[in-house]
């Protein structure tokens, strides 16, 4: 479910930090990489033919921090960039060569643009340089044909990662799709079992309700039991329908009922024993769930644990919150482990298969979840349920104990 945050390029887009800056830590990495490469460069060109002034030099110093902006703003960037480098080249004489940032501002602009602007940058590029290294003269036969046979090179390879990027990107929605639709399934057998749990129980107490015709007391407890079991399978029957697919085939037999909320505990020693040491807290008083609504809760806290004994470290702890307010039940799990990534949390291109399935169940309830990394550090996964009073009701008279 977690993955670690990356910082390639995505057609433009980037989101904006938590510090306000528009740029990434790896953003000013390039920067400031390359521009040192060229700032080198100069220096030792300079070196050669006969010393640096201070205007190419200056010129060279900042023709880098237009890289801070090549993902936001490809095209300004690389103009900026190729302005720049006009001015070195032609404050100083130099050596013939092209420049670490001028590449890095070309890439960029090759993969995030169409043909048409790549091509016109590539000969922009080439001869602009060409030009300005040769002072105006005749160049060299070299400089005719490094310039342009590097820029065509970086472009290129530009390219050719742009698609690759597109067809991994592809997949991981087709990915992404397959794991929806898997987990939709999933979800429809779990209904599935439950309803027809329920439709049993109601032949059961239709069967004691004829066999105890004399005892109008245990026929009323019986018949109570069943409208209750009625209205709660066609409720569930109807979210069946919701999430159910072809090519489904429902189990011959019955099984038991799903786990629910009270499951939890289990859940949470299964942990300890995995070597997660793990905590739960119940808030709230506690009253029974809809069997949907428990099986949710439980699958919640069962994902989020496996996702915390696999990323949260060795020394992490977890904690276990269930809230029952009077409108919804709230389950919270948080881990304190120093596991980096992302969950994902507003369905992050890194996000897993496992968070998918939590927003499956969460939607299906109509309620809300969120999962990121927490201010205090460590993950957390909190989900927000809501829970009507006659939902309630109708738990309540499931649970209760009527007589054979």
């Amino acid at each position: 479910m977690r993955g670690h945050r990356g910082d390639g390029d995505t057609g433009g887009q980037l989101r904006r930090r938590p510090d306000g800056l528009p740029w990434s830590r790896n953003d000013a990495l390039v920067a400031v990489g390359a521009g040192l490469l060229d700032l080198i460069g100069y220096l030792l060109s300079t070196a050669v033919t006969g010393g640096s002034n201070v205007t190419g030099f200056l010129l060279a110093l900042l023709s880098g921090l237009p890289l801070l902006f090549r993902r936001t703003h490809p095209l300004p960037t690389y103009a900026a960039v190729l302005v720049l480098q006009v001015g070195v080249n032609l404050a100083e004489p130099v050596a013939i060569h092209f420049g670490a940032v001028l590449m890095v501002a070309l890439f960029s602009l090759a993969r995030q643009s169409r043909i048409r602007v790549t091509a016109a940058a590539v000969a922009v590029t080439s001869a602009l340089t060409v030009v300005t290294q040769s002072h105006f003269r005749a160049p060299a036969w070299d400089a005719v044909v490094a310039a342009p046979a590097s820029a065509l090179l970086v472009a290129g390879a530009a390219l050719v990662v742009a698609r690759w990027q597109r067809e991994v990107a592809a997949n991981r929605r087709l990915l992404a799709d397959r794991a929806v639709a898997d987990e939709r399934r999933r979800i429809a057998r779990e209904l599935h079992d439950i309803v027809a749990h329920h439709i049993t129980t109601m032949q059961l107490m239709a069967g004691g309700a004829r066999a105890n015709l004399a005892d109008p007391e245990v026929v009323r407890d019986a018949l109570v039991t069943l409208e209750s079991s009625g209205r709660l399978a066609l409720r569930e029957m109807r979210q069946l329908l919701d999430v159910l697919r072809a090519g489904d085939e429902p189990d011959a037999v019955p099984p038991a009922p799903q786990p629910g909320a009270d499951d939890l505990v289990r859940l949470v020693d299964d942990s300890r024993l995995a070597g997660l040491p793990t905590e739960l807290a119940v808030h709230g008083a506690p009253r029974p769930l809809p069997p949907t609504l428990g099986l949710t809760v439980y699958r919640i806290v069962q994902e989020a644990l496996t996702n915390a004994r696999k990323y949260a470290g060795p020394a992490a702890r977890a904690t276990v919150r269930l809230t029952y307010r009077q409108d919804a039940v709230l389950v919270s799990v948080r881990d304190d482990g120093a596991g980096g990534g992302t969950g994902g949390g507003s369905a992050g291109e890194s996000g897993g298969h496992g968070l998918i399935g939590m927003r499956e169940r969460v939607s299906l309830h109509g309620g809300a979840l969120s999962c990121g990394p927490h201010p205090d550090g460590g993950f957390a996964v909190l989900a927000e349920l809501p829970l009507t009073a006659d939902e309630t009701a109708e738990a309540e008279l499931q649970h209760a104990e009527v007589p054979a």
